[in-house]
Order: C-alpha cells, then sequence, then structure tokens
C-alpha cells in the first residue's frame, strides 16, 4: 500500500478528508464503476453510483439524464471557477478479453476491468480531489466537478448538455490517462460530405459532364492545400478524403460524385474559418456533417499550466478527441493511466498512478489557491 503522504494542514480540514482515505475510497469507487456496465447512453447505473457516494460525503449534486455535477461548499459568484471533468460512460469490450471486463480485480498491484484506464482512474481522481477541496472556505477559485456521460461517442448528452446549467467557467481540467502529463492543446475534428455535380449521358458518345473528374479537382486541393497559420504544437492542418463513391454503370457518365474528407483542425483556427476557407477553394458542394467538436489549447503561461511544469510535468499536443472539443474555455487534459491503454483487451491501470494522480491535481490546485 502507498506510503501516507499529507499535502498541508489547513486547520479547518475534516480529519477523514486525508490524501490516503481518499485514496482508498477512490480505488474502491473504481472498482464498482468497473463492475457495472456503462457503454454510452446506458450510464444510469454508473450515474447512480457517483451520485450516490457524493451524497454520502455531503455534497449536493445536480443531475440532467447521467450527468452529474456539484459546487465546493462555499461557491461564491463573484470568485472565478475551475471545471473538474471526466466521463463514466465506456466503450464494449473486444473480443480480445482473457479476464472478465467487469471483474475488477487487483493483481501485482494493477487494477484491471473495462474502463479502469478511460477513464475510470481520472474520474476517481478527480472526485477526490474535489472533495479534498470541498469543503475549504478560503478558496481563490469555486471548484465545479462534472462527471459525464457520452464521451465515447461524442454524444450530445453528456457534457454538452449540461454545460450551458453549469455557470460561468474560467477554465478547465479534463481527465483522460496522459501519464499525468499535461496536453495543452488537442486537434478538432470535422468530417465533411463532398458532393460534385455533373451531368449523366452515354459514355459512348461525347455526352454529359463527368461528376468524377470535377471531383478529382476537388480532391487534388485537399490534398495538397496548406493552411496559411499553422500551430506550433501540431504543425499543419491535416485534410484526408477516406470515401468516394461514383457511378451506376459502365456506360453511363455520372452525375453526381459523393466524397467524405476527415479534417483534423489545429489551434490555429476555428472549425467556421477552416469550413469556410474549403468552401471558397472547392467546387463540390460541401457539408459538415458537425462543427461541435473544436481545437483546443490552453496558453503554457496559465497558472494551472504553470503549476504543473513546476512539479515536472511535461506539454504536449494531444492527438485524439476528447470532451475538451466541447468546450470554449481555456483547459489541459490530463490524468493518471495511459492512453495506449484505452479500449485495449484487459484495460487496466496501476493503483500508484490514481494515488500519484490525487496528489498531482491537488499540488496544482494548491498552487493556484
Amino acid at each position: 500500500m502507498p506510503k501516507f503522504t499529507k499535502i498541508y494542514n489547513p486547520e479547518h480540514r475534516l480529519d477523514y478528508m486525508t490524501i490516503e482515505n481518499l485514496y482508498q475510497e477512490a480505488i474502491t469507487l473504481l472498482q464498482q464503476l468497473i463492475s457495472t456496465p456503462s457503454f454510452s447512453r446506458e450510464e444510469t447505473e454508473t450515474g447512480n453510483i457517483v451520485e450516490g457516494f457524493l451524497n454520502q460525503h455531503g455534497v449536493k449534486t445536480h443531475r440532467k439524464m447521467n450527468n452529474i455535477w456539484a459546487y465546493n461548499k462555499f461557491y461564491d459568484p463573484i470568485k472565478p471557477t475551475i471545471l473538474l471533468n471526466s466521463h463514466h460512460d465506456t466503450v464494449k469490450p473486444n473480443s480480445g478479453y482473457t479476464r472478465d471486463p467487469y471483474d475488477a480485480e487487483i493483481a501485482d498491484g494493477i487494477l484491471y476491468g473495462l474502463g479502469s484506464n478511460d477513464a475510470g482512474g481520472s474520474l476517481v481522481s478527480l472526485i477526490s480531489t474535489f472533495l479534498y477541496f470541498h469543503e475549504r472556505d478560503n478558496l481563490k477559485y469555486n471548484i465545479c466537478l462534472a462527471t459525464t456521460a457520452e464521451e465515447e461517442i461524442s454524444g450530445s448528452n453528456g457534457l454538452e448538455l449540461i454545460i450551458p446549467e453549469l455557470g460561468p467557467l474560467n477554465f478547465g481540467i479534463v481527465g483522460e490517462p496522459t501519464q499525468m502529463q499535461l496536453a495543452i492543446a488537442e486537434r478538432g475534428l470535422m468530417v465533411l460530405d463532398c458532393t460534385a455535380h455533373g451531368r449523366s449521358g452515354h459514355a459512348a458518345r461525347e455526352e454529359g459532364d463527368n461528376a468524377i473528374y470535377k471531383a478529382l479537382k476537388d480532391i487534388e486541393w485537399f490534398r495538397t492545400y496548406r493552411f496559411p497559420k499553422e500551430s506550433e504544437l501540431f504543425g499543419p492542418i491535416k485534410m484526408s478524403v477516406t470515401i468516394i463513391n461514383a457511378g451506376t454503370q459502365h456506360n453511363v457518365v455520372p452525375a453526381t460524385c459523393t466524397f467524405t474528407v476527415d479534417v483534423r483542425v489545429t489551434d490555429a483556427y476555428r472549425n467556421e474559418e477552416v469550413l469556410e476557407m474549403i468552401k471558397q477553394h472547392v467546387s463540390s458542394e460541401v457539408v459538415a456533417r458537425s462543427i461541435r467538436l473544436k481545437p483546443s489549447s490552453i496558453d503554457r503561461n496559465h497558472p494551472i499550466v504553470q503549476s504543473g511544469i513546476a512539479l515536472g510535468r511535461t506539454t504536449y499536443g494531444s492527438p485524439t478527441t476528447s470532451d475538451q472539443s466541447l468546450l470554449d474555455i481555456p483547459s489541459v487534459k490530463v490524468g493518471p493511466g495511459d492512453s495506449a491503454r484505452s479500449h485495449t483487451a484487459d484495460e487496466y491501470i496501476y493503483v500508484d498512478e490514481i494515488k500519484q494522480g490525487i496528489e498531482l491535481y491537488i499540488k496544482m490546485l494548491e498552487a493556484i489557491n
């Protein structure tokens, strides 16, 4: 068992609210969550577990569908507010599992189970951190904890659903497995459905206007174009044509050609800007399936980033998409575990990683409070 480490000892803290007790309760809570299937859009039971856990600790909670949120006891609307967010939904277990994905077994310091790494470890560590600060009456920042649903499918009934109800937020910590390193930027995502329009005709005669040829010109533009601004962390925006469909039979000139483009937007642009520039450069009709998965970033000199750096954390740009993409505030993605383990068979997290996660989250917030 990891040795108890005391961060500080304010006179008004409850005795039981020690790092060691928080850690022990976090492990138990995570085992309960792992043992309870919580696929995206099916998170009612894990929502109940999180809500009940917080209520047992004297925390007043709010709930909308399977999203639960709460504020520090001495919330002051005049003060700025920090968002602590992670998700309690999981993907479905893949066929490669050799262990029961819901067994939540601890063996040799490793906790196994679906959602243990993505993002259960981050979730329970942030919950523990919130409890540590919950009854502090001298915070410079309010703290809003949001445990949310549908992250794995980028669903509209997760964090996005409750953002309007959380009140003003100044910046956020998004819990995902990053080995407690600081992802200070994250790529956004747009999927574009494009249609080149021509005119049908008989392939044996000089008839029609071949939509495939029109599409090829636009596809070549997507392949070669470089946007003027480039991200310091990610470099250029990446655009990839991934699907193409056209034609009905060999002797008919196709009137339409459809193709799909995957666009990974960097923090140098907003999705709306990129979409407008694309429409100006191609002749095909362009429809974005969504512009809601935005790129995100936070200044390296932001106090929360600097507090992490002071604790030996490194900064980087994350290629994966998370609920950060739904936030219009500066945010840093950081949490225990390793992204490489996410969605893999026999998913796991080291219990020491959770202990370290709780301590580092607390130290980062202490430094700015």
